[in-house]
């Protein structure tokens, strides 16, 4: 029997560094996350990918990044994608721009999101779902790449990142505007990759927790998501980590991943799934 509330706990960033890639694992084998997103050109991809196998019941999906990182693409910069450093540029705004705008870097993403695509499937690990990086799979652009891609290399689940506003602001007021504004634009967006990718046999969450408290997905605030959580399939997403490196900070200021990690292996959070009956589920436990 399938339980009325289904819960998706996937942490980003998996192979960004040593101190990402040990704490997704504690929080899988010691806590209530499910699900993991690799990014497959970052440092310590390789050792994410070894942790994965030594851990065969952590879904592991496709983590694309187009913003702050470095290409799968041997001719990224050539082409504009990259900088002239040859990583990808740093903030999300702008480059989400350039690639709206400028119609050249259509099929430098093609082949990057193909290079991504490709990298991941020589791991050898089922791909449990694709999401992007600062939400980049969202992005016009992407959701036709994908929807291009899908049948090619077996893309099942997409995160849509669609939070519910008022549970948020009932919880934390603060930054109303900030959070509406985020939350109709990546819901407007979500709505558009829906339409684009669910006549592939795609499937989607039902909501998305955690857009709104990136970096701080603490035991209090979990507590309340759980509290509250309706019935269906959530996703909830966060980003722990053991410590704080010194790029995440300057990548990710004010996020504090080591408290997430806490939250995830709380046994009160444990005891508080079991209490609610939420069924902890993987991405590819929806096609099951």
């Amino acid at each position: 029997m399938t339980a009325s509330r289904r819960l998706i706990v996937n942490g980003d960033d998996f192979g960004l560094a040593r101190e990402v890639n040990r704490a997704i694992v504690r929080a899988h084998r010691e806590g209530i996350l499910t699900t993991t997103s690799l990014m497959v050109t970052s440092p310590f991809a390789g050792e994410a990918v070894q942790l994965a196998r030594e851990n065969p019941r952590l879904g592991v999906g496709l983590h694309l990044v187009l913003v702050q990182g470095v290409p799968a693409s041997a001719d990224a910069r050539t082409t504009g994608l990259a900088t002239a450093n040859g990583g990808f540029r740093e903030s999300a705004i702008p480059a989400a721009l350039r690639y709206f705008l400028d119609p050249r870097l259509r099929r430098a993403v093609l082949r990057e999101v193909r290079a991504q695509l490709e990298r991941f499937r020589d791991t050898g690990l089922p791909l449990d779902h694709v999401d992007g990086h600062m939400n980049v799979h969202l992005h016009p652009m992407l959701q036709a790449t994908l929807a291009r891609l899908a049948p090619e290399f077996g893309i099942r689940a997409v995160r849509l990142t669609r939070e519910p506003i008022a549970p948020n602001l009932r919880y934390d007021p603060r930054h109303r505007m900030r959070k509406t504004f985020e939350g109709v634009v990546l819901e407007l967006l979500s709505r558009i990759t829906e339409k684009r990718l669910a006549p592939l046999g795609v499937a989607f969450a039902d909501r998305t927790l955690g857009l709104h408290q990136s970096g701080a997905c603490d035991e209090q605030y979990l507590t309340h998501a759980l509290s509250e959580l309706p019935e269906g399939v959530s996703e909830l997403y966060c980003h722990p980590a053991e410590a704080q490196t010194p790029e995440m900070q300057r990548l990710m200021p004010g996020y504090r991943p080591a408290e997430e990690l806490a939250a995830l292996t709380s046994p009160r959070i444990r005891a508080l799934v079991a209490e609610r009956g939420i069924e902890l589920i993987r991405w590819s436990d929806l096609r099951a």
